[in-house]
């Protein structure tokens, strides 16, 4: 998808700074996975990961990335936002696959008042994105 990680990382700041969910969706493997809070078990598929990812995008204010450090096929991005009037300062983790698409995603995020209030945003969007999710399963027919 991308001939370096240069490209990626250009790509990955420019739809995480437009909030262009479109393009997001187009980042992310089939079976990518994401540890965020307040989720311990990692969340799984492109269809979920990408809901994750834009219900995240679209919740915190000044979103900013600063630092990155890179290590072959992984990448370490420190960032900075606001929930609501509370600062919050995160690292996302991301494994890239062979095309430079994203393959697995850890959120790490601090401080807890923060990773609260967002939890308190993002929450009830995710619940309400997994019953009718879940709902239009049992409704294909077999």
């Amino acid at each position: 998808m991308f001939q370096t990680l240069a490209d990626f990382l250009k790509e990955w700041h420019r739809l995480v700074a437009e909030k262009d969910l479109g393009a997001l969706h187009s980042v992310l493997v089939d079976d990518v996975s994401i540890g965020a809070p307040p989720y311990w078990n990692r969340l799984e598929g492109r269809d979920l990961v990408h809901h994750l990812l834009g219900q995240v995008i679209s919740s915190i204010d000044d979103f900013t990335y600063h630092r990155q450090w890179e290590q072959g096929s992984e990448l370490a991005l420190e960032f900075t936002g606001k929930v609501n009037d509370l600062d919050l300062q995160g690292i996302d983790l991301i494994t890239l696959d062979g095309e430079l698409r994203v393959a697995k995603l850890d959120v790490l995020m601090r401080p807890v008042n923060a990773v609260i209030e967002l939890r308190g945003i993002i929450a009830p969007r995710m619940a309400e994105f997994l019953a009718a999710r879940a709902e239009a399963g049992a409704q294909r027919p077999e």
